[in-house]
This record gives structure tokens, sequence and C-alpha cells, in this order.
């Protein structure tokens, strides 16, 4: 599934195509996504003006005039598409076609994805998003709101960093990569985390998030940026993916056991024990 770091430059390559633009025509060529989309969708949304974007987690907002919002998640397989093909490419659900004549397709194989619309004085009271904790580049995401978030919890730190009411848009990847470069074992109990390893994680976190935006997301199999191009946070990679492999720190370290893949709440785990210590 795509990661903040994704969203992120999805959210990105609709802003430069379509902001300022007017949406002249929709296509829905099918309502039953994760959920139903509204059966009024196009009727509402046609003829008015696109004035902004904004990322919530792993949800956009696609701001219109009139003072309503376009919700969009992309789902497990769902991917944007700007200048789509006609006719609708195969699992094309809806398109939207600009007053320049811009196609810009959601495409969702599994149809995990979603489009709702909602007032954008209420964005943030959508059922989905309510309870959504702090966005972790923000200001309001510090080694104080984390430590108040892992506080008497004997859940595994890698297992509590991917609930979405304790921190925004992580996921998988960026956990296991944060969790490398703080040094802390995903396995370790939230609340022993110390002080001086709460600030090292959520500096951690900020720094594999900024990178990975910059390099424009990981390319994972259904993954591509909305122009077609690829991103290459991949490459970059320290730990997930790379079971059996020696990670950076441990190249020329004789004792290394190498990365290690173990699963947590059915996720799989990658870390490198000989760096990351159990706390």
């Amino acid at each position: 599934m795509p990661e903040l770091p994704e969203v992120e430059t999805v959210m990105r390559g609709m802003q430069i195509a379509l902001q300022d633009r007017t949406i002249t025509t929709t296509h829905v060529y099918r309502h039953d996504l994760r959920w139903q989309i509204p059966a009024n969708f196009a009727q509402q949304i046609d003829g008015r003006h696109i004035v902004s974007f904004e990322r919530r987690g792993k949800y956009i907002f696609i701001r219109l005039s009139g003072g309503l919002s376009i919700l969009l998640h992309l789902g497990m397989s769902g991917r944007i598409v700007l200048d789509s093909p006609l006719p609708p490419a195969k699992h094309e659900h809806i398109v939207f076609v600009t007053d320049d004549g811009k196609r810009c397709g959601f495409i969702d194989p599994r149809r995990f994805g979603m489009l709702d619309l909602v007032q954008t004085e209420h964005e943030l009271q959508h059922r989905l998003l309510v309870n959504m904790g702090p966005e972790p580049l923000s200001a309001l995401f510090t080694p104080q709101t984390l430590a108040h978030a892992l506080a008497h919890k004997n859940t595994p730190i890698k297992t509590l960093l991917l609930d979405q009411h304790v921190v925004a848009g992580l996921g998988n990847i960026y956990v296991c990569e944060a969790l490398y470069r703080a040094k802390i074992d995903p396995r370790s109990v939230a609340k022993n985390l110390k002080k001086t390893d709460i600030t090292q994680l959520v500096k951690a976190i900020r720094a594999v998030l900024s990178e990975a935006i910059a390099a424009g997301g990981s390319s994972l199999k259904d993954y591509v940026r909305p122009e077609g191009g690829l991103g290459y946070f991949q490459h970059a990679w320290k730990v997930y993916g790379r079971a059996g492999e020696k990670c950076p720190t441990c190249a020329t370290h004789p004792h290394c056991t190498g990365v290690q893949r173990i699963t947590q709440a059915g996720r799989s785990t990658f870390f490198c024990p000989t760096v990351q210590k159990l706390r």
C-alpha cells in the first residue's frame, strides 16, 4: 500500500497538473469501490474550480470552489494517471476532464481505494480521519506527544507506530527504516523506551519521510508517480526487503548475522539485531 511519501508525491503531481483548472466532465465507470462512490458524484463536482490540495495521513483532499472537497484514498493498488488514454484503461473507475483537456484517471484493480465528498470546512471530521494522530512532519509531532502515546503501552513499538491513531501516514516500509536509524529493535515494548530513544525515533521518522518524499517515494509493484515516472527511494532502503544481507552499518562486522525478517501483527518486519537493541 502506498505510504505517506508516495501519497504526498501523488498529491504534488496532481497539484502541478490540475490546480486552478476547472472540472468540465466527470466519468464514473463504477461506484462500488471499497465504499460506494456517491450516486451524484459527477453532478456535484462538474463545473467546479480546483482550488487546492491537502494531504492528511494517506488521504488526499482535492478542494473545490463552493466549499466542497473530494476525499481520495489510493487503497492497496490504486494510482492516479494524468493524461489517461481513451478509451478508458483497464480498471479505470473514474476520470476527471479539465477545461484544458487534461484527463486524470483513477485506476484501482483491487478496488480497495475510495472517493467521497465532504464539505471543506468539515474535512477533518470525516469518519475516516476524525481520530487520526498527528502528522509526522508537522510541529504537532514531537518527542513529548509520542512519549504520551507510548506511555504504559505493552505493545511492540513497530506495531504501535503503524496505528494511525498514534501517528498519521506511517506504514511498514518507513517504520522499519526509521527504527533502524534510531537503533531500536522493533520488538521493544513501547513503554520501555527512554526519553533519548523517543527523541531519536522522532528524528529518524522525520528524516526518512523527508528523504523519501524528495526521492519521489518508493516504487513498488502497483505504485508509479502520476506522470508515469518511478520513485527511487527503494534504492536507499537499509533493512526493508533485505533479509539475509548485512546492513550498511554491519558491512564489515565479522559477527553480524544479517538483516532478519519476522512477522508482527501480520506484517513483515525487517531489522538488524546487531545494530537495533531491544528495550
